[in-house]
């Protein structure tokens, strides 16, 4: 039979196979985290594990899973070990040890409580997706949210991740003891403000006093995180088994590359994460910015133009030589000019390492998939770029063919490839009436809950637009590869 990772036979691990560089049974519990998936333990997990073996301290994890028993029941056996595997041209393999207790809340309520009011517990961290915050669509808390409604009614027997903040919150403030400094590590914008303010008003809605004692003592650092980790399958378990000799319920992959960006307002301490690579800002949004425009205005640029030029990955991408030259240019020469860098960071270092990461054949991260939503991603990934070269009075032509490319996308899709989009009806109502002519760029600028009347309005880049459009052609590989090259 074979044996499982465990405490136990940690020490038969190959030399090659790294292991925790701490002792973990004289670490205690000071963090409690929320959301225990592939990104946490990929992310936030490994960084505190840095930081361990860098200080010590009693900084280990409490992993919370608020629904599904998975993860539980896959680590515990493990005493909360599991393997990282970093994919890059060199494939490597590290055990991770941050994580000393996995519970299930529906299956252990009165656990969780206590853990968030001891005294020991000074950070808590979140990763649920944006809607397990219960949020409305102007960033306020969803009281018509079942789970909220349930908690205000139920407060001692929560079952939302604001309930259960609060929860321990409220249970700590009883008892005179200092609150925890609460962590969105969710892809938010302004996801620190946006949960203190929810939570402080779940607070408010339960007791004023509460309420009040929230927004004035409770830190709510703002963050940007960053790593691509692919979902783990068999054949990563394969791997690892392979490898290390010794089985792993549930390891995680991810690229070599990570980042956490963390406003730097603690109320009640925090590991080194500084020097296990964290950085700490007043100005998290400058990173976020920086992120959006290079990072993912250039991933929707491989989506659409790659996509339709027949390419299925952004590895496979990059090996075109056509589309890696032009995005390429793009980021260099059209959008990292419109950046203004965050106070002693190099954002040519950063693009060098994005194109790096693009160019990664370990990670297979399919173009398909990023081009889902492009109505809500380009405003935000691509038109700042394009309206600050226009102020500038600069040329739009690369980033306008990105533009273009999605409508060709977006026509194709029509003729019965189908669109994941929350615009879906309409766009594929749009693309059906498109006949490859300059009309159609009309047709799509007259939408004007994606383009803004000032700029689609703007003859410049409606001129831009319209030239890019007919530069495409047809929409195919050789259409698209000879207008890239062009640019």
């Amino acid at each position: 039979m074979t044996a499982r990772l465990s405490p136990d036979t940690l020490p038969t691990l190959p030399q090659t196979v790294a292991r925790p560089g701490y002792d973990r049974a004289v670490c205690g519990i000071g963090i409690v985290h929320f959301g225990p998936g592939a990104f946490h333990r990929a992310h936030q997990a490994v960084y505190t594990d840095d930081a361990l073996a860098l200080e010590g301290g009693d900084w280990t994890i409490s992993a919370v899973s608020l629904k599904n028993p998975g993860v539980r029941d896959a680590l515990v056996p493990q005493d909360g070990l599991y393997t990282l595997v970093t994919l890059d041209r060199a494939i490597g393999h590290r055990v991770i040890g941050s994580i000393r207790e996995v519970l299930c809340a529906p299956e252990a309520q009165s656990h969780v409580l206590a853990r968030l009011a001891a005294p020991a517990t000074r950070i808590v961290t979140i990763t649920v997706t944006e809607k397990g915050y219960c949020l409305t669509a102007a960033g306020e808390l969803d009281t018509t949210h079942p789970d909220i409604v349930h908690d205000l009614a139920h407060p001692e027997t929560p079952i939302s991740v604001i309930g259960y903040v609060v929860a321990g919150l409220r249970r700590r403030r009883a008892a005179g003891l200092p609150p925890y400094t609460v962590i969105s590590c969710d892809n938010m914008t302004d996801n620190g403000r946006r949960l203190g303010r929810a939570t402080a008003q779940y607070a408010a809605a339960l007791d004023a006093g509460l309420g009040a004692w929230v927004r004035d003592y409770v830190a709510f650092p703002s963050t940007m995180v960053d790593s691509i980790t692919p979902a783990t399958d068999d054949a990563l378990r394969q791997r690892v088994l392979d490898v290390t000799g010794v089985a792993d319920a549930w390891p995680i992959q991810r690229e070599a590359f990570t980042q956490w960006v963390i406003e730097d307002r603690f109320c009640n301490g925090r590991p080194a994460w500084d020097k296990a690579g964290v950085i700490l800002t007043t100005d998290v949004g400058a990173f976020g910015r920086a992120k959006l425009r290079l990072l993912n205005g250039p991933h929707s640029a491989l989506a659409y133009l790659g996509g339709l030029a027949g390419v299925e990955t952004v590895a496979d991408a990059m090996s075109t030589p056509e589309l890696a030259g032009f995005l390429e240019r793009l980021m260099l020469q059209d959008v990292l000019p419109t950046v203004t860098p965050p106070a002693g960071y190099d954002l040519t270092v950063y693009a060098s390492q994005i194109l790096e990461r693009f160019r990664n054949p370990a990670i297979r991260h399919l173009l398909a998939q990023i081009a889902w939503d492009g109505s809500q991603k380009l405003p935000y990934r691509l038109f700042g770029v394009i309206e600050d070269r226009l102020a500038q009075g600069l040329s739009i032509a690369r980033p306008a063919l990105v533009v273009a490319g999605w409508m060709h996308f977006v026509r194709r899709a029509a003729e019965g490839a189908g669109l994941t989009d929350p615009l879906a009806p309409t766009l594929l109502d749009i693309g059906g009436r498109c006949d490859g002519t300059r009309a159609d760029v009309g047709r799509f600028l007259a939408l004007e809950v994606m383009f803004a009347p000032a700029l689609a309005t703007d003859t410049r880049f409606r001129d831009a637009l319209t030239d890019a459009y007919a530069r495409l052609g047809d929409g195919g590989r050789d259409a698209v590869l000879a207008a890239v090259a062009a640019l």
